[in-house]
């Protein structure tokens, strides 16, 4: 399939992370998700309901990030992905998490876990 819709840069302050410091203060995610699905539908009747509704499925990402912590953000993006295929028109997801803050005792720009799931 090649039809996309790509969501970059989703924001959300989260409590991820298996040091009780980040469990504690927190820190920001970014989020970034593909994905694929057939959008001739949407396409020929220009409306938003045959199409992912890209500003409500940013809404339930970021609560998910601000939500429940988990440890690994191995586990947020598989997480996120769920809400992605939640949509059955969405046929896969791939979804990046960046934890740019991550405790790292040495100077780095990102760090950041990709999973791709698919029905």
């Amino acid at each position: 399939m090649s039809d996309r819709i790509q969501l970059r840069g989703l924001r959300v302050r989260g409590h991820h992370g298996v040091f009780d410091f980040e469990r504690r203060d927190g820190q920001e995610f970014v989020v970034d998700v593909d994905l694929e699905l057939d959008l001739a539908r949407a396409a020929e009747t220009d409306d938003v309901t045959d199409t992912v509704h890209y500003g409500e499925l940013a809404g339930r990402l970021a609560e998910v990030v601000a939500g429940e912590p988990v440890n690994l953000i191995e586990t947020l993006a598989d997480r996120l992905a769920a809400v992605c295929l939640a949509d059955a028109r969405v046929t896969a997801a791939t979804v990046t998490v960046h934890k740019p803050q991550a405790p790292i005792p040495h100077e780095f720009a990102d760090v950041a876990v990709t999973i791709r799931r698919s029905r």
